[in-house]
């Protein structure tokens, strides 16, 4: 369950970065503003390959190890978003960032140690 809402979101999220010009997405995701457009699609693409990462593994049973892989790669894209919002003066916000990291590690730990596919 945790892992297809890591993946929605992460698919959501990506998308959403490499499909909208940076001021479509200020509003939204106002840190765009210190990112070039490339820097956004790139962490875009890093979150739509984390989301497939999640999933397709499971799906196709074909190297069921990149899904935890995967999960801790997201981890680290979510620290480096914390470290973002710290950094712009936006504490207020990495509320949902911690919450983020900590699903993707219960991912990872579940499926290397509990739940492995």
């Amino acid at each position: 369950m945790f892992q297809a809402l890591l993946a929605a979101l992460f698919l959501a999220a990506g998308g959403l970065k490499i499909t909208r010009p940076l001021d479509a997405l200020t509003g939204l995701m106002p840190w765009v503003e210190d990112f070039s457009r490339l820097q956004v699609i790139g962490i875009g693409s890093l979150e739509i390959l984390g989301a497939a990462g999640l999933v397709l593994p499971g799906i196709t049973r074909i190297a069921p190890v990149l899904t935890p892989i995967a999960a801790i790669g997201l981890a680290i894209l979510m620290v480096g978003a914390t470290v973002t919002h710290l950094v712009r003066g936006e504490a207020h916000l990495i509320a949902g960032n911690i919450v983020v990291i900590v699903i993707a590690a219960v991912v990872a730990w579940g499926r290397l140690v509990s739940w492995p596919l």
